[in-house]
């Protein structure tokens, strides 16, 4: 979570975490003004006449006109022309900040509009932070994933060739298997933080889950490990269809998976894409998306609750932007609910599939083929 000081047209922030990272990238603007500390290379000229060059660190402000997010890494690197005197940098020369955590930066608005505010309370309330852990696994498979409000964050991928069982025969098989199981276990002991962690899914096709968690409760007996055996309780066996990472949507749509996680906000994200689901195929008048229709369904106050992507507020047109801001302002005024999905998230993936906004009704409306004319006219 953030740290945070504010006046009208500024606010510092410090990333604590990497997701502050991404909070970051999603606070930015191109032609927000950001300040912050930087290396920068110079040239130097000794009194002998030879030219070297070393780094420094100075502060910089910048008019930001490029932002280049690495989601792996959790990076930032944000590029731009210089726009205040500094003794090493020429004003209008071009410089690129790498933000940093624990690195305070500010950064200027002309607007600050109501999602930007929004964002930045998120961030910076530490309930918000990951508190859910998922292994989805099959044989020879097994994704080790961190699910934060705003992002589904693989920290460990493992792989172990499984030979098949032969008949009268299966060493090598459970062997493999072994090993493979192994692995897993320290995964999960060198990226889950159980100080954080609520919930540990467990989920994979057939019964590969149930031998996991022998073997791990089994392997933590025998090395008396405390860690394990204290959080036995947070370890929750569910179904999925694979071991890759996309199964992670179906795994937090199980009732009983949903019912452990009541207090988490990715949850409650999931439910109600699953809700527009049911409306979508129950009473598909009262389930829009696509922005036009979304739109239309707004102007006759019908909206209880308003699904949109956060990828719809990094747009860089500010009239486009600025849309999508008084569309949430709007069914927040009406009285409706509004979910910004990340598109980091795998709920956020899916959402964007329907173009990245929809819709719940309060109650039905027919006929918007008038509507479906005038956005397909727009696209055009």
């Amino acid at each position: 979570a953030f740290g945070v000081s504010t006046n009208v047209q500024k606010v510092t922030l410090m990333p604590e975490e990497p997701e502050d990272m991404w909070h970051t990238y999603n606070l930015l603007q191109v032609g927000d003004s950001l300040r912050a500390s930087t290396f920068r290379k110079v040239l130097t000229e000794s009194s002998t006449g030879s030219v070297g060059s070393n780094r420094v660190r100075t502060t910089l402000t910048i008019s930001v006109e490029a932002i280049d997010f690495d989601t792996q890494a959790c990076q930032l690197r944000v590029k731009g022309t210089n726009i205040q005197e500094n003794e090493y940098v020429k004003m209008g020369a071009y410089h690129t900040i790498e933000l940093e955590l624990n690195r305070k930066f500010t950064l200027a608005k002309k607007v600050w509009d109501s999602v930007v505010l929004e964002r930045i309370e998120q961030a910076c309330d530490p309930a918000q932070q990951a508190d859910l852990a998922a292994v989805i696994m099959q044989e020879g498979l097994a994704n080790i994933v961190l699910v934060t409000p705003a992002m589904t964050l693989l920290r460990a991928k493992v792989e172990v060739t499984i030979p098949r069982k032969r008949r009268g025969n299966c060493s090598q098989h459970d062997k493999a298997l072994e090993r493979f199981f192994e692995a897993v276990m320290q995964g999960i002991l060198r990226h889950i933080s159980f100080d954080i962690v609520k919930c540990v899914l467990v989920a994979s096709p057939g019964f590969v889950k149930d031998q996991f968690c022998t073997y791990l409760f089994g392997q933590a007996v025998k090395t008396d490990n405390k860690i394990l055996l204290e959080n036995r309780s947070k370890f929750v066996q569910v179904h999925s269809s694979s071991g890759h990472k996309y199964s992670l949507k179906e795994v937090l749509s199980d009732p009983t998976v949903t019912s452990r996680l009541a207090d988490t906000k990715a949850a409650g994200e999931v439910k109600v894409l699953e809700d527009f689901y049911k409306m979508l195929q129950q009473e598909p008048d009262r389930a829009f998306y696509g922005v036009a229709h979304v739109e239309k369904a707004n102007e006759a106050m019908a909206i209880d609750v308003l699904l949109i992507s956060d990828e719809l507020f990094r747009h860089q047109e500010v009239a486009t932007r600025s849309r999508y801001v008084k569309l949430v302002d709007n069914v927040r005024d009406n009285g409706g609910t509004v979910r910004i999905f990340s598109s980091l998230h795998v709920s956020g993936e899916q959402l964007n599939q329907l173009s990245g906004v929809a819709a719940i009704l309060r109650f039905p409306i027919a006929d918007l083929s008038d509507a479906e004319e005038d956005s397909s006219s727009d696209e055009e």
